[in-house]
């Protein structure tokens, strides 16, 4: 893990008490966030701002994320391989 205070402030907020979105979270940092442009960073930040219901139903399917910006940042993260 990076010692960039700002990632670590990130990843502390990902954290959301659901097993799913953690792991989401954590791959999305893991994987994508340092290859990322800062406009894509900045949707990301957004995303961490929505409520876990809304996350849980967006991620699973359940619902259609209305911004879509978001909705393709989802979308992206649903697709990232385990």
């Amino acid at each position: 893990m990076s010692d960039d205070p700002e990632l670590k402030r990130i990843r502390w907020r990902c954290r959301r008490g659901m097993r799913e979105l953690d792991q989401l979270f954590g791959r999305y940092l893991d994987r994508c966030w340092a290859v990322e442009s800062e406009p894509q960073r900045v949707v990301f930040l957004r995303l961490l701002d929505c409520e876990d219901d809304k996350l849980w139903r967006w991620f699973m399917g359940y619902e259609h994320c209305p911004d879509a910006e978001l909705a393709a940042l989802v979308e992206r993260i649903r697709q990232l391989p385990a």
